[in-house]
């Protein structure tokens, strides 16, 4: 039943994020719901702030007025969560019926993450495959999985050139 869960996007009264969050918490633990409701999440970041006594850092909501509910959407399940005080609907395309985030949607939040595998690692030789410089290689310095980017040194022109490309743009020379 968890292959059917998806996030829907909850829309509620501005500054009532946390009190529908901790309400829907509740109602899912005190109602044995966790195989309709499996997540609830405001989606924050972190802001730093520079001012005359210094750098303030404080979380901030990305979309205030919305919370993000991974649910596996049901009469029941829609109904609970519309009954909770201080939201006002689902996020929907037109339809009374609610529309559930794509998986890049979600990526994009960070709500979930993907697992990226790499074939390869630094000081290996790749050819880049796709963007300007398709069809060049280069030598991988630096990788980030976190931030899906790869730094590649290439050649050209007699010239070393630092590249940052993304994981999937550069693929293992196989010799």
């Amino acid at each position: 039943m968890a292959e059917a869960a998806k996030w829907y996007v909850v829309h509620t009264y501005s500054g009532y994020e946390n009190t529908v969050k901790t309400t829907i918490e509740k109602t899912v633990e005190n109602r044995s719901l966790q195989d309709l409701i499996y997540q609830v999440a405001i989606p924050m970041e972190t802001v730093t702030e520079i001012t005359d006594n210094g750098p303030k850092t404080y979380d901030r909501k990305v979309f205030p007025g919305y919370v993000l509910v991974k649910m596996v959407m049901t009469d029941d399940a829609w109904y609970i969560i519309k009954n909770v005080r201080g939201v006002t609907g689902f996020v929907s395309s037109g339809s009374n019926k609610p529309t559930p985030l794509t998986d890049d949607e979600v990526y994009q939040l960070g709500m979930e993450k993907r697992e990226i595998v790499v074939g390869y690692k630094v000081g290996d030789t790749v050819a880049i495959v796709d963007g300007p410089l398709s069809g060049f290689n280069g030598v991988v310095e630096e990788l980030d999985v976190e931030k899906n980017k790869v730094r590649v040194t290439v050649s050209m022109f007699g010239r070393e050139m630092p590249v940052e490309l993304e994981l999937d743009q550069a693929e293992l020379v196989s010799e």
